[in-house]
């Protein structure tokens, strides 16, 4: 055994889901079979693909806990009829909500228009009570986005009023929201199939997609054009996603391999060479990833009953644990860090649509017992104040000065260094790159960022640039992702050690059965060829 064990403070981080009746029950969930996620979250609402009749419509719902009932006293089971966000002439396919308002989605749909939506919580006043009726919600904002549908919308992490959005044109197009009438501000091509996802670095200066040609590219969103980068990507065309893993210059991507099985791969974000590639299983439902500023990597799969959680560190990925359930999802997201409840430790929380047409929110908790706040598992959180505004955005190519709220005192400073890699200016293309291909990796030790305060003020229909105090007080940016220390065995840590090691164990242990696994199907599949060949031969 070894006399060593890796310490984390995430290791028995479990999922809590509460009481049934904290869930959502009678949802109506579109039947679509365009790939999304289903749901999206704001730190107040959640927006879910609805089927309806007569055009396409989404839901707006107040955001259920696991903690208590859901707010404006929203009934466990829905009525049959409520209010639904309506506008769109063909099935809405992808929702997302602007990061710096609470109250405002964007929605996109097989009609090629993107509908903005502005939620006033009075409007779930009396929700199922006596003589209550329905009123729909109204757009604030509509336009013919492309001639064929959008498939996703997603909003810029730090300039406020921009949009991106992937058409069935196979383009992304960034949108400033306040001057739509020009068309988008820059198109990204290069794609020759259906573009399956997309998602921006945390500064909003790169963004990363996946294609069903099977390869990943990397943009500069603010030049447009092609592709900076361009490697090959997972074997399999079906349902590759793929998430930007916070400030360690890492990609993740889930996809299938040639042979069908599900894989979680890592992507150098600078050069997108591939540099781990994992093999999950033979399921056949996409993986859904989602990442936490905690340095955790959650996937959970359409059609599983589980969600499985990983700790990144120096560019290996450590099995922490399952949350299962017997229910299988089909779709889900992630609440806004800001949003948490740290009182309870919770470092992330998921809201999950079942197949019997429920939501259900899972906490993912650090047990501990503690009256104060836990500062070492709450990095700073995007905040609701953006760095820019449009205008600012696709004007200036400077790095671009993240804000961030402190979850203990929500206090909101801005970073004074880079929190990404600089946009690559030579192309890279698929010819001069390599496939997956596990490599051995080099620990990467993120750099620290200082803290300073300043504020912004900012609406839905005008934005005003950041404005800087001088002499404020200086603070530390603690990031996540350093190196853990190593604890050695003893008496104290007896019990602590044997479960790590027992742990470490497990995972090898599973990661060597996918491998057999893989190779008994290999195996199976020369055995049918060989029959089949030799079949041929006796015929002739």
């Amino acid at each position: 055994m070894s006399r060593f064990v890796r310490a984390s403070k995430y290791r028995h981080v479990y999922g809590h889901t509460g009481k049934k009746e904290f869930s959502i029950d009678n949802v109506k969930i579109s039947n679509q079979a365009w790939d999304t996620n289903l749901i999206a979250a704001s730190a107040e609402y959640l927006s879910v693909n609805w089927a309806s009749a007569g055009g396409g419509a989404f839901s707006i719902l107040p955001l259920p806990t696991p903690w208590g009932a859901a707010p404006h006293n929203l009934p466990y089971k829905l009525p049959d009829i409520i209010p639904l966000a309506r506008g769109h002439t063909a099935p809405v396919l992808d929702t997302s909500w602007s990061p710096f308002n609470d109250s405002v989605v964007a929605s996109g749909g097989e009609d090629g228009n993107i509908l903005i939506w502005k939620v006033e919580s009075q409007q779930f006043d009396g929700w199922g009570t006596e003589h209550w009726q329905p009123v729909d919600f109204d757009p604030v904002q509509r336009f013919d986005a492309s001639p064929r549908k959008i498939g996703q919308v997603l909003f810029h992490p730090t300039a406020s009023h921009v949009l991106a959005s992937a058409t069935g044109e196979h383009v992304v197009k960034i949108w400033d929201l306040g001057n739509v009438d020009n068309g988008p501000r820059s198109s990204l091509g290069g794609h020759t199939d259906t573009i399956q996802s997309l998602d921006f670095d945390p500064s909003g200066t790169l963004l990363v997609t996946t294609c069903r040609d099977r390869k990943i590219r990397l943009f500069d969103p603010r030049a447009g054009g092609d592709a900076v980068r361009t490697t090959e990507g997972h074997g399999g065309i079906k349902g590759a996603r793929v998430v930007w893993m916070g400030d360690t210059g890492r990609i993740a991507t889930t996809g299938f391999s040639k042979m069908s099985d599900r894989q979680l791969s890592i992507w150098d974000s600078g050069t997108l060479s591939g540099i781990k590639t994992l093999t999950i299983d033979q399921s056949a439902g996409v993986i859904m990833p989602f990442w936490s500023d905690n340095g955790i990597l959650f996937l959970a799969g359409k059609g599983d009953g589980n969600v499985r959680y990983y700790e990144y560190e120096a560019d290996a990925l450590h099995p922490l644990s399952e949350h299962k359930s017997p229910d299988p999802q089909r779709g889900m997201c992630f609440l806004p860090r800001r949003a948490l409840n740290v009182a309870e430790c919770e470092i992330g929380r998921a809201f999950k649509i079942t197949s019997s047409g429920s939501i259900e929110p899972i906490a993912f908790v650090v047990p501990r017992k503690a009256d104060s706040f836990q500062a070492d598992i709450y990095p700073p959180a995007p905040s609701l104040e953006p760095s820019v505004d449009a205008a600012e955005f696709f004007a200036s190519k400077k790095e671009i000065v993240r804000r961030v709220v402190d979850l203990n005192t929500g206090a909101t400073s801005a970073s004074t260094g880079p929190l990404t890699l600089v946009p690559p200016t030579v192309p890279y293309t698929a010819e001069s790159s390599s496939a997956i291909t596990p490599i051995t990796p080099s620990p990467i030790v993120p750099k620290s960022a200082t803290l300073g305060s300043s504020t912004l003020s900012s609406s839905f229909t005008a934005s005003a640039p950041a404005a800087t105090t001088s002499g404020l007080a200086q603070a530390t940016f603690s990031s996540s992702f350093k190196p853990s220390t190593t604890q050695e065995y003893s008496v104290e840590n007896d019990l602590s050690a044997l479960a790590d090691e027992n742990a470490r164990l497990n995972g090898e242990l599973r990661e060597a059965r996918n491998q057999i696994r893989n190779l008994e199907l290999q195996l199976e599949t020369m055995r049918a060829n060989a029959q089949r060949a030799a079949k041929v031969l006796l015929d002739n």
